[in-house]
């Protein structure tokens, strides 16, 4: 019964010694709270004394690293949130242990230093050195060009890039006095606060509508100038329409004449024919069944009929 519990004590004792390190990984080995030897790289089976010390594991890989938004002033006060991320690791895991004990302890720290590194930089600079990070022009259309053409121009002597490596060589120094080493940062977002926000959604809906007027003042003018050439079109072919129908008219008066005349210059029957048809057609025209007609005895209608009645 002794010896199987003494074995039993020793196989525990055997599984509680022994510890594997991967190849992500990297053991800081404690002794009553206090680390022992070196941190251990190497991928592995490896062993401690059971029960009197403890294996701290930390990770070789990259971690990551998400900041809070922050609303920070600019140089030309202008308020903006910032939003940043970074990427960083673990060179020192023994020096990593005493200062920030684990990842949770780490990421407050950074909370801390790049959250006041960026905030430092941002606040340094103007919000154009912020947003672009070199001189090239923009693509706009026409019409914002002419409409914020003094905005347009501006020189960037720092840019976006150059900020955040001036972030990271600031806070590098800090954080490698915990066993970090900063890989990188960068500005996940920038946008303005909302009241500055606000202004400038106004400012938009302004300049869209300037824009807009301009266009409808512009096809105001076109529709007139349609219209103006539209009106002297018709006036000239209503013009040139007249005169071709006078002349016409005019050149039917005068076939008209001599037919008359032709006819006017034949014998006495014709003319008395001709001037019996002009007379009929006369008072076709100017009577109806309704009306009276009192006749001269005189009358050129009267003696037609006094002929066509025979008597």
């Amino acid at each position: 019964m002794i010896l199987f519990v003494i074995a039993v004590v020793g196989i525990l004792s055997l599984i509680s010694s022994a510890f594997i390190v991967n190849e992500t990984e990297q053991v800081i080995v404690t002794e009553f709270g206090r680390p022992i030897g070196s941190p251990i790289t190497a991928p592995g089976i490896h062993f401690k004394f059971p029960w009197i010390q403890d294996v701290h594991f930390f990770d070789k890989r990259f971690l990551a690293w998400d900041g809070a938004p922050n609303q920070i002033p600019t140089k030309d006060k202008r308020f903006i949130w910032v939003d940043s991320y970074a990427r960083w690791r673990i060179v020192d895991p023994l020096l990593f242990f005493q200062r920030v004990t684990d990842e949770r302890g780490a990421q407050t720290r950074l909370d801390d230093i790049l959250d006041g590194e960026t905030r430092n930089a941002i606040a340094s600079q103007d919000l154009v050195e912020i947003v672009r990070s070199t001189n090239r022009e923009l693509q706009v259309s026409e019409e914002l060009e002419q409409s914020s053409e003094s905005e347009m121009s501006f020189n960037i002597k720092i840019g976006r890039e150059k900020i955040t490596r001036l972030i990271i060589e600031s806070a590098s120094p800090r954080l490698r006095e915990l066993g970090i080493e900063l890989l990188d940062l960068r500005l996940k977002r920038l946008n303005y606060v909302d009241e500055v926000q606000q202004k400038i959604f106004e400012r938009m809906i302004t300049e869209r509508k300037r824009i807009a007027d301009k266009y409808r003042s512009e096809g105001q003018g076109e529709a007139a100038k349609i219209l103006g050439d539209k009106e002297r079109d018709l006036k000239e072919i209503q013009s040139a329409a007249y005169k071709t129908a006078q002349e016409i008219k005019g050149q039917a008066d005068a076939e008209a004449t001599t037919i008359y005349a032709a006819a006017y210059n034949q014998s006495a029957d014709a003319r008395d024919f001709y001037r019996f048809i002009k007379t009929m057609e006369t008072y076709e025209s100017t009577m109806s069944d309704k009306d009276w007609l009192v006749l001269s005895t005189e009358g050129d209608f009267f003696k037609f009929l006094e002929k066509s009645s025979g008597r």
